[in-house]
């Protein structure tokens, strides 16, 4: 992963990071707090960054139990631009698939690399440019657009470059798919050009790259898929009076929150043990309470009314 020519899509299990090529080392410069809340985080990912759907059980964590306290703003990092490498093992879309199964055995997230074989993405721009739209429209609905776009590429083997899939997504999660497309075809390419402008001038190497920052403009940066504590450390230090904000921890309101969860996911939110969550998931499942959704490296489990047809 030293080598700046090396494939994007080869994650380094190591560091945790998804790099992109041609970026040179982390810049210096401050960046400025955008909203009202004492901490703001800069959360450069991607939508295909098998890393950044590591880091969802820590951050779905952090925005439980300090939402009060901060705000994440996503910035889009452009993974992926097209199939100009050869390095690192990865020349094809075909290589990716054992890889993306390795980082999902590593991560403990269901991840199913066989979307590379049989309807490979050719990059990563399309659905990070339909992010930008969503944000147009509505920020919440965004973060709840990129959950659902990542659940179709990663578990369902889903090609979200296509149209088709980007308005499924869209449409579930409450947007308004005709100004979407407006948008997607418009202002959000400026929008996404930004993102990646920004991620150049401080210098972002990869994916997931946080910037915690307060109001007066000190900075801690958090590079790669780290434990929780990481996180919160990095939390703490630009703002050592936060406040952690007790959670629910039983599966109704984690469900409620978030309505899609794996064994992971269920375990950092609830504090139960991961060789328990998956059996304590089942059984509600049993009952009839959730929905399973199989897939050959890990689950996610749904409650019953979010499922789609």
């Amino acid at each position: 992963m030293e080598n700046q020519h090396s494939n994007p899509l080869l994650c380094d299990l190591e560091t945790g990071l998804c790099r992109v090529p041609t970026a040179g080392s982390a810049a210096t410069t401050l960046l400025r707090p955008v909203d009202k809340k004492p901490v703001t985080i800069i959360y450069f990912t991607d939508p295909i960054c098998s890393s950044c759907w590591g880091i969802e059980p820590q951050l779905r964590k952090l925005k439980l139990e300090y939402g009060h306290s901060l705000e994440i703003e996503y910035r889009m990092g452009g993974l992926l631009p097209d199939w100009s490498y050869n390095s690192g093992g990865i020349s094809k879309p075909s290589d990716v698939a054992p890889h993306w199964d390795d980082v999902s055995h590593h991560y403990d997230m269901p991840i199913d690399g066989d979307v590379w074989l049989e309807d490979p993405l050719p990059s990563s721009y399309p659905p990070s440019i339909a992010f930008k739209a969503a944000q147009l429209q509505n920020p919440e609905l965004a973060i709840q657009f990129l959950r659902k776009i990542r659940e179709m590429v990663f578990l369902q083997k889903k090609n979200i470059t296509r149209w088709e899939h980007l308005a499924q997504a869209a449409q579930a999660v409450g947007l308004d798919v005709t100004r979407l497309k407006t948008d997607y075809e418009g202002e959000a390419n400026e929008r996404f050009a930004d993102d990646l402008q920004l991620g150049r001038q401080l210098g972002v190497r990869g994916f997931p790259s946080l910037f915690f920052m307060n109001d007066a403009g000190k900075q801690e940066f958090v590079y790669g898929t780290k434990p929780y504590q990481t996180y919160e450390n990095a939390l703490r230090k630009v703002h050592a009076s936060v406040e952690k904000q007790e959670i629910d921890r039983q599966w109704q309101p984690l469900f409620d929150h978030y309505p899609t969860l794996t064994a992971r996911e269920f375990s950092e939110l609830s504090g139960t043990p991961r060789s328990e969550s998956e059996a304590y998931l089942q059984r509600l499942t049993e009952q009839g309470e959730l929905f399973r959704l199989k897939t050959k490296n890990g689950d996610l489990w749904l409650r019953k009314h979010t499922v789609h047809s």
